[in-house]
């Protein structure tokens, strides 16, 4: 059983209140629910299924969410099948399958997912891109980046490149360049201590305010990327307030953003308008907090927002991707490369 740190059990009480505490609490303690979600456009899921029910696996479906299901039995079987081995499937919450559905990418769209080891994400937006378009996958932490190339190079993702940068420079090379940006943002993880109890053992409001600095940065960083019009989505796993209205407030303050209105058939809760003594702007209200309990699944906080003017270009910022071409396969300046690597492997 996960004993949450008095730490943790102040915070929550004295933002929330004492029935949410509880509910809390209690849920901490219940046993996790997995989730997996098969690729969109795979045509023998049903086939996958039934050999996972062979394998002495229950699936239940997620109506909310198309080709998504929870193991209800044989938890710790599967990521252990040939199937997982295989990419026929990803193992997933269902609250992280909601960050890339409200972006929503199309095959026609330029996309960066910001901060994107180990993958969940990043290979359901290329699947939702048809596997078209053009998806840069980025993550600062080289050994991140080998989980991230891994599921990517499993789930047979053609449609992505991966680079290592800190995503609060990444400005510096991008600008107005995206047409959709996520960021699922590293945070203090208040949403998922079901899964990750260790997150009771170091957490602190002092550590939670030290990952909203670089959360901030990371999305500013963002906005600064996206093209005038175009859309970013911020997510967190975590349930502060500081980590998220307190984000969203800041930059609607100083940059050409506004909130945008999107579905979520999942229960939820608006995000807060004031906390405390605190107001937010009143838009707040269209930001969405996931209640764990309620979904049984993990705590989450999802914003949408859309640049409405131009941000300032630094002098020295460069593109430094600007003269690169894509090209496709068929392309006499890598058919050649394609064939080599085809034959050798």
């Amino acid at each position: 059983m996960i004993e949450l740190s008095q730490n943790i059990s102040d915070y929550i009480e004295t933002t929330f209140g004492e029935e949410f505490f509880n509910n809390y609490k209690l849920f901490v303690e219940s046993k996790y629910l997995p989730a997996i979600r098969f690729p969109f456009y795979q045509e023998d899921t049903e086939q996958t299924i039934q050999s996972l029910v062979n394998q002495g696996i229950e699936l239940e479906p997620i109506p909310e969410i198309n080709n998504a299901y929870f193991v209800t039995k044989g938890d710790d079987l599967i990521g252990k099948t040939l199937e997982h081995t295989l990419g026929k499937y990803y193992i997933q919450s269902l609250s992280s399958m909601v960050p890339p559905l409200i972006l929503n990418p199309t095959e026609k769209d330029v996309v960066m997912d910001l901060c994107a080891a180990p993958g969940s994400k990043s290979t359901q937006l290329a699947e939702l891109m048809k596997y078209q378009g053009t998806l840069y996958a980025n993550e600062p932490n080289l050994n991140r980046i080998k989980a991230l190339v891994h599921n990517l190079d499993k789930m047979n993702i053609l449609n992505m490149s991966v680079i290592k940068n800190k995503g609060e420079i990444l400005s510096k090379s991008f600008n107005h360049f995206f047409d959709k940006i996520l960021v699922d943002a590293p945070c203090s993880a208040l949403g998922v201590v079901q899964k990750k109890q260790e997150v009771s053992n170091w957490w602190s409001e002092k550590s939670a305010n030290v990952i909203s600095d670089l959360q901030l940065k990371l999305l500013i960083s963002a906005i600064k990327m996206a093209k005038v019009g175009g859309e970013i989505v911020y997510s967190t796993c975590t349930l502060t307030v500081e980590e998220n209205e307190f984000i969203i407030n800041k930059v609607l303050e100083k940059y050409p953003v506004e909130l945008i209105e999107f579905d979520l058939n999942l229960k939820h809760i608006p995000g807060f308008t004031k906390i405390a003594d605190y107001n937010f702007d009143a838009s707040l209200n269209l930001t969405k907090r996931i209640i764990p309990w309620e979904i049984k699944s993990e705590g989450f906080f999802v914003a949408k927002l859309k640049k409405i003017d131009a941000t300032e270009i630094r002098k020295n910022s460069f593109n430094k991707f600007s003269k690169k071409t894509i090209v496709s396969a068929n392309s006499h300046k890598i058919k050649k490369y394609l064939e080599d690597i085809s034959n050798h492997f």
